[in-house]
């Protein structure tokens, strides 16, 4: 643990220059106590670079959240190991043979050391928190066991009814998301598992952004907290696909959990979890009670009264393409008008150790900070202390398959370096496609320096992608899809650094740095992903210093770069 006294606070604070403004200097302050975790630690938002020159790793013993130990040690292959050791298979970990050829048809013939590790606590039904460093491969790692659930459940009801009619009255799985782009990678990631016959094994469907609800429930749907409620409460005026979908919904996932939990979506977040166990509570009295039919009139009319007394219609414009899909977050001010009410907080605390759970709850997460009770991981901790906890090896820590070089640069050096580092990318021999395709991805932190970025490359002959907030959804998509399939430079605001799965990107340049650790860790981790290795370039000026003092010194002395749960020890025995 990294931490910042208060004079060091103090000093930085004074410091704030612009990196790539020679006109002008912008500063932020934020309070400090005697002491600081390095997590929430800012810099100074820096300027627009079109200003300038256009006129050790540590080896950590883990508990993986597997049976025991001695699992783990079974489970870890070498240090640096991506997959799971090769005793370790598909079907050892209790998928399907089924779902095993299609994993294989698409190239994971074996799972990763995080997928080996949390897809027995995924299939044992407790709430799990998955925090793994990025590229670790936590969507399969989630997505594997909830498809095979579903498919068993599937197969096990298709022999009285058609397979839509025994899937309308079985269980489905949600996914939240923070943005449309997330929500449509996780569908894809889905609909690539098929069946022996070629078609998808279940129905995935994205409902956000400009995806209407779908005409027959899907197996899964993936949605942003904002959808999911417009779609629940503007368009559902009866109230009557609102109490099916939560009685329907078995599995819930939040996939970059620590966004969900913290900052403008966390009230549209909570009001969903505490819907969701009200639904519990609800078919927990129906089924203990003497006198089903009584008890059922009787629930929905307590759910229906409970839901009036607590929620207010949410109006048709709540939910804000533009606000949602971008830098992954939307209005506050939208999220404020569904805040929980306090009584029904009390409520259902009053009673959750005596009502029966009817879903399972998994976080997902690269980034997990604990440090305070708001920070996300002091919420889960807080709302679900049973969940058991599976962490990856280099969780907050730096990723030893990444190269990275730092150079400090001033107004005069800055371009000129940044042109070398991506130049660099091109001459390199590290690409890691068969084809030969060369990805860099370059990160700044606003859009206008972004678009300065830009037009710096294309002036010495540099093609290259924009992404960020202000751009369409549509030219968005068709910026990140031309990236993929033509490689070349992508330069991007920390829009594109979270979750977002661009295969073989050989090299990430920072042509301002991060403004706190936790976004160097998303940036830096859309590299040597998958097992892979990847270069960082970081450009940094005097008024960075201190953050990247913090930063390269917890690499050298092998400490989390932000501060990290503690994993649960388990004593349930495991595979």
């Amino acid at each position: 643990m990294i931490i910042i006294n208060q004079s060091t606070m103090r000093m930085m604070m004074y410091r704030h220059a612009s990196m790539l403004h020679c006109c002008r200097f912008s500063s932020s302050s934020s309070s400090s106590s005697s002491s600081q975790l390095l997590s929430p630690f800012k810099s100074s938002s820096l300027g627009s670079l079109f200003w300038l020159k256009s006129s050790v790793h540590r080896r950590r013993t883990r508990n993986y959240g597997t049976a025991s130990l001695a699992s783990i040690e079974d489970i870890k292959g070498n240090d640096n190991s991506f997959f799971a050791d090769e005793s370790i298979s598909w079907n050892s970990l209790g998928v399907s043979d089924q779902l095993s050829r299609a994993l294989s048809n698409i190239g994971l013939e074996k799972p990763s050391l995080i997928q080996a590790a949390c897809i027995p606590f995924i299939n044992s039904g407790n709430d799990v928190v998955v925090a793994a460093e990025t590229g670790s491969g936590k969507t399969h790692g989630y997505l594997v066991p909830l498809i095979d659930k579903l498919c068993s459940q599937s197969d096990s009801s298709s022999g009285t009814d058609s397979n839509q009619e025994s899937t309308r009255s079985g269980s489905f799985s949600l996914v939240l998301c923070p943005n449309v782009m997330l929500c449509e990678q996780v569908t894809r990631m889905a609909n690539c598992l098929r069946g022996d016959s070629g078609e998808p094994l279940l129905r995935v469907s994205a409902v956000c952004g400009r995806q209407g609800w779908p005409v027959a429930t899907p197996d899964i749907v993936v949605s942003t907290p904002a959808a999911l409620l417009n779609y629940l409460y503007a368009i559902d005026p009866d109230r009557r696909r609102r109490t099916d979908f939560l009685r329907g919904v078995k599995y819930v996932v939040f996939d970059e959990a620590d966004m969900l939990l913290c900052g403008s979506f966390q009230n549209q977040v909570i009001r969903l979890i505490h819907m969701f166990r009200f639904e519990e509570k609800v078919l927990s009295r129906m089924k203990n009670s003497k006198v089903e039919s009584a008890a059922e009139s009787n629930a929905d009319s307590l759910a229906h009264s409970e839901l009036e007394e607590d929620d207010e219609e949410l109006p048709p414009e709540y939910n804000s393409d533009e606000d949602e899909d971008a830098e992954g977050s939307v209005d506050l001010e939208d999220s404020k008008e569904i805040e929980v009410a306090p009584s029904r907080t009390r409520d259902w605390r009053r009673v959750r150790k005596i009502y029966e759970r009817s879903k399972q709850y998994i976080f997902v997460a690269a980034t997990l900070p604990v440090n305070g009770k708001q920070m996300a991981g002091g919420v889960l901790k807080r709302m679900f202390p049973d969940a058991n906890w599976v962490s990856g090896n280099y969780l907050h820590c730096h990723n030893p398959r990444l190269e990275q070089r730092w150079i400090e640069v001033t107004v005069d050096t800055q371009v000129d370096e940044l042109i070398n580092a991506v130049k660099q990318g091109f001459r390199s021999k590290e690409s890691h496609s068969d084809t030969g395709i060369s990805r860099t991805m370059v990160f700044a932190n606003t859009v206008d320096a972004v678009e300065s970025v830009a037009k710096i490359l294309l002036r010495v002959g540099v093609e290259c992608f924009c992404y960020h907030r202000d751009s369409s959804l549509e030219v968005r998509m068709k910026n990140l899809s031309d990236f993929q399939e033509r490689g070349g430079v992508l330069v991007c605001t920390d829009a594109a650094a979270r979750g977002l799965d661009v295969p073989n990107v050989s090299h990430v340049i920072q042509a301002e740095f991060a403004s706190s650790a936790v976004d160097f860790l998303h940036r830096i981790g859309r590299t040597a992903r998958a097992g892979q290795s990847g270069l960082v370039t970081s450009l940094y000026t005097e008024s960075n210093l201190d953050l990247v003092a913090a930063v390269r010194q917890s690499g050298k002395l092998g400490q989390p770069v932000v501060a990290e749960p503690k994993m649960h020890q388990l004593l349930k025995t495991g595979f």
